[in-house]
């Protein structure tokens, strides 16, 4: 079986679930509309009150975005 390098980050990610109070989104987006997104989130979220952050980013084949936005989870 051979597998695709988003794959193995998929099922890498999928097997660490951080318990450090935060939240996690992650998204593939094409460019445009990853930006978009990362604002809406931001201002949804505001860094002052959840401590908000793209936590990270890469390109994929093809030009989408994958990125995981965090915020903590106390402020709901």
């Amino acid at each position: 079986m051979v597998f695709r390098p988003r794959d193995l980050a998929s099922r890498m990610a999928a097997r660490h679930k951080p318990d450090d109070g935060y939240l996690r989104e992650t998204f593939s987006l094409p460019r445009d509309q990853a930006r978009l997104r990362a604002r809406a989130f931001l201002k949804r979220y505001p860094k002052a009150a959840y401590m908000s952050a793209v936590e990270s980013w890469r390109e994929l084949p093809g030009g989408e975005i994958e990125f995981t936005m965090r915020r903590l989870a106390s402020a709901d």
